[in-house]
């Protein structure tokens, strides 16, 4: 199997599939992350913060051992303001390229705006017809960005449950990483409540911890 994530933000694919994918690894599954966006000094961000940025993907591709790693370079928090065939031919030269299987996105429900445009230009990469190694869309729950939309409609509704309970420890570790995005709970980005929120998805598929999923499409 070939899985892939979609990180609109380094991070993101801690919070959302970080057990998943350190279990997809020890299965045998090549593995990828795809990084959206990116911090520069003209966005207002200091030549220190961007090393520290680029010293975390290095150690988080490390951890995870990642067989791939593809980074956009899109500016965070704008992606509004960016073109979306721009976006769409962008993530469709990574799907052309790495032939993923399985595909964990952000949710299109989620609070932070680049995690909704993240999801629209993905989901033009998903066709079978032009993408037709894509067999499974997974969307995946950020701590504080999916449990504080607002949309009743929309919301996440989990449907599928990965067993993680067996590396849990490590998905805290590679949080750790990510220090500066981490706070003292209740802060939903903290150790408690990633903790929380693996025990809650457990009690709800029958595992001491688990990663929750909203499966979009399967073709078996």
């Amino acid at each position: 199997m070939k899985s892939i994530v979609i990180a609109p933000h380094p991070d993101d694919e801690v919070f959302g599939a970080g057990g998943t994918l350190l279990r997809r690894k020890a299965e045998g599954s090549v593995v990828a992350w795809l990084i959206v966006t990116t911090i520069t000094t003209a966005a207002g961000f200091s030549e220190e913060k961007i090393k520290q940025r680029a010293d975390e993907i290095n150690r988080i591709t490390a951890l995870f051992g990642f067989d791939a790693v593809f980074q956009l370079n899109f500016p965070t928090t704008q992606l509004d303001q960016i073109p979306m065939s721009d976006l769409v031919t962008a993530i469709s030269g990574v799907f052309k390229s790495f032939e993923p299987d399985e595909v964990f996105v952000p949710h299109p429900a989620d609070v932070h705006t680049d995690h909704g445009v993240v999801f629209n230009a993905l989901a033009a990469c998903t066709k079978w017809f032009r993408y037709p190694s894509v067999k499974r869309v997974l969307a995946y729950e950020t701590l504080s960005e999916t449990d504080f939309g607002l949309g009743t409609e929309q919301g996440f509704r989990p449907n599928s449950f990965v067993n993680i309970e067996a590396y849990l420890e490590e998905k805290l570790r590679a949080m750790d990483i990510y220090a500066s995005e981490l706070g003292d709970f209740p802060f939903p980005r903290s150790h408690e409540a990633i903790r929380a929120l693996a025990t809650l998805r457990g009690a709800a598929s029958g595992f001491k911890a688990a990663e929750a999923f909203e499966l979009l499409r399967e073709r078996l």
